[in-house]
């Protein structure tokens, strides 16, 4: 073992499942090389067509979001052919990630387009949503892809939509070494530590990229401190919707609810948050908790709940 992978080995990693930091590696212009890596591993390109180079977009961190527990701190980029990637990192179940997914891939995908352009400037967009929590049944499988064909030839509408899930959770459960460059990924992503993570990097270059940075996030205190905030924002969040759905009540609906507003819109809110204190019915704050994390202002948030009480 080289002496740089031994000094690196002894070092603590950091949480790559907090958004903040995920962005830190992903989202920077430093840690290109490490992106490109996870990309092909993910979309699994013909040879020969492996990604050589990414256009970073929407990349600045906006620090009135680092306490927004449902903030989408998510990666945008651009193929050298025009394909819209975006990477997103859910630590959270809040049981709408189907319907999330498809809002957000929607936007992606119409908003490239200005105002009387064409329909054939729309370029291939591609999600791909990394999962700390479980969504599908099938216990072997950890990487699902979706496209749109018809039901029963399976032919292909077009190529243009792309959805990729990855479940962390599973691949560690799979109790073996991995077998090919994505599964590394996700056991890197996973946080695995000491020789079985030296073993991985070692092979891996993108992984020693990402590793090389996060040790230097660890040394710079501010950045480590907003990362700090950040994990406990949401272990706040994860105690917090697990109480409301193990309680089973509507006051725990209700106080996953408030919770948000108070935490996203402050005291704008306020007044908003009374009218939810006021709903009594179950199947209403269900309702609204299913799509309250979506409201990006606080009249959308307003909305929401409007629609639910009708």
């Amino acid at each position: 073992m080289s002496p740089a992978i031994a000094w690196r080995s002894c070092l603590p990693r950091c949480n790559c499942n907090i958004v903040y930091l995920f962005k830190r590696i992903f989202g920077s212009e430093e840690g290109k090389d490490a992106l490109i890596s996870f990309l092909n591993a993910v979309l699994k390109p013909s040879p020969g067509q492996e990604l050589t180079s990414v256009k970073l977009l929407d990349r600045e961190l906006d620090p009135k979001y680092l306490l927004d527990k449902a903030a989408r701190l998510d990666i945008l980029a651009k193929t050298a052919t025009g394909t819209l990637v975006n990477i997103e990192i859910q630590v959270v179940n809040k049981y709408n990630t189907d319907k999330r997914t498809l809002f957000y891939w929607a936007g992606l995908y119409h908003g490239q387009l200005g105002s009387g352009e064409d329909f054939i400037y729309l370029r291939k967009t591609i999600t791909i949503n990394i999962l700390g929590f479980n969504w599908f049944e099938d216990t072997g499988k950890y990487h699902y892809t979706f496209h749109i064909r018809e039901d029963q030839t399976g032919e292909l509408l077009n190529d243009d939509l792309e959805i990729h899930f990855l479940e962390l959770r599973k691949i560690t459960e799979l109790k073996r070494k991995p077998l090919n460059n994505l599964e590394e990924w996700l056991l890197y992503l996973n946080n695995i530590q000491g020789e079985e993570m030296e073993e991985i990097a070692m092979g891996n270059p993108g992984i020693r990229k990402a590793l090389t940075i996060e040790q230097i996030f660890l040394k710079n205190k501010k950045e480590r401190r907003l990362y700090e905030l950040r994990e406990k924002a949401v272990r706040d969040e994860i105690s917090m919707l697990a109480g409301a759905k193990a309680e089973g009540k509507a006051e725990g609906r209700a106080d996953a609810i408030y919770t948000f507003l108070d935490v996203r819109f402050g005291e704008a809110s306020k007044g908003l948050q009374r009218k939810v204190r006021s709903i009594s019915k179950l199947e209403v704050l269900d309702r609204i908790i299913n799509k309250i994390y979506t409201a990006e202002s606080l009249d959308d948030a307003e909305a929401i709940i409007d629609n639910a009480v009708k």
